[in-house]
């Protein structure tokens, strides 16, 4: 960026040369006067009234005019040799914080750069004085033909500089705020809190010129010899006879749109699925494998366990069918020795074998 401006700061005895360059540009499509009968350019020269012809820049200069219309002539080293301070210095008078400025005061913003190595250790030392006291720095400085007030702030990390208005140039809101007593009721405050609620906050750098784009296209059309595009024709706006009503058709309005948004949004942010990559399939089967082994393993844990209640309960119910066995055994000789002695006649025999069988039954 080319510099407009070249001195130095003053912080107290230090002195940091600095390069005063634009932080702003201008992006406004600029025209020219033509002569509307034929296209012709429509030029101003400058003439010297006395002498009554066109003169170069080379042979311009300035001159201030005196009540009377004398002209009093100023050369740029009468402007150099001003008894100011602040004629190749920015000299910084105090330090305060930011909320102390008035927006209405801040004009033009320039970038303050570094003017060589030198520089480099007592710029940034202001830098970094400025970031840790979160305060600004008012300094006075003379540029274009004038004494001008400044405020330099810290910008990512560079030092910029607003120019500001002296307080006596900004005038005083008098005659501006509607007369007489004028009454808000608190439902239409609470409408203006969820309007302004409904519209939210928005990223600067999503704005743009709408006007300038438009006047380009304009211009590209006529270019190529083509129609110009018309106009969108918009609603006029109805006079305001219900504040309520106004108030509520505003946050609905602002509702839906929003609504609207948030939808267009979603259908932009769609997700679709992509194509799996060859490292996770083949990964894929390392994990599988690793579930199926340990459920495996868990399996035969469990079945190694129910084994031996399996072979338990067998050996349980073999003993049981063979103890049943032998009682039926016991029963059925018994009953054979009985029918036996009563078919030989011999009564007595029966009886003492009937409680012989007895006694080994209570004995089992």
């Amino acid at each position: 960026m080319r510099s407009i401006w070249n001195g130095a700061i003053s912080f107290g005895l230090v002195s940091i040369p600095i390069k005063l360059v634009n932080a702003t540009e201008s992006h406004s499509v600029s025209f020219r006067q033509i002569h509307t009968e034929d296209g012709g350019r429509i030029r101003y020269r400058k003439v010297c009234e006395l002498e009554d012809r066109e003169v170069t820049q080379a042979e311009i200069g300035k001159a201030y005019e005196d009540a009377d219309g004398s002209m009093i002539p100023i050369t740029d080293e009468d402007l150099s040799q001003l008894p100011i301070p602040t004629a190749r210095t920015i000299e910084i008078v105090a330090f305060v914080p930011e909320d102390r400025i008035d927006p209405l005061q801040m004009g033009s913003a320039y970038y303050l750069a570094a003017n060589g190595a030198p520089a480099a250790k007592p710029y940034t030392l202001l830098r970094e004085a400025l970031k840790r006291s979160n305060r600004v720095a008012i300094a006075k400085f003379a540029l274009r033909g004038r004494e001008r007030l400044g405020m330099l702030r810290v910008v990512g990390d560079a030092i910029a500089m607003h120019g500001l208005l002296w307080p006596d140039e900004v005038r005083a809101p008098e005659g501006v705020a509607p007369e007489g007593g004028v009454t808000v009721r608190d439902q239409e405050l609470d409408l203006a809190d969820a309007l302004m609620d409904t519209l939210g906050e928005i990223d600067l750098d999503d704005l743009h010129d709408e006007y300038r784009e438009a006047v380009e296209e304009v211009v590209a059309a006529k270019a190529a010899g083509e129609r110009p595009p018309e106009a969108r024709e918009e609603a006029a706006p109805g006079k305001v006879l219900d504040l309520m009503a106004a108030l509520e058709s505003s946050v609905r309005a602002a509702r839906e749109s929003r609504d609207g948004e948030e939808a267009e949004a979603a259908r932009a942010a769609e997700v679709r699925s992509l194509p799996q990559r060859k490292t996770s399939s083949r990964r894929a089967p390392k994990e599988t494998g690793g579930k199926k082994s340990t459920s495996t393993a868990a399996k035969k844990t469990a079945a190694k366990k129910a084994e031996p209640r399996k072979s338990t309960a067998k050996s349980t119910s073999t003993a049981a069918g063979k103890t049943a066995a032998k009682g039926t055994a016991k029963k059925t000789a018994a009953r054979s020795t009985a029918k036996s002695a009563a078919g030989s006649g011999d009564k007595g025999a029966a009886k003492s074998t009937a409680k012989k069988t007895a006694t080994r039954r209570r004995s089992a």
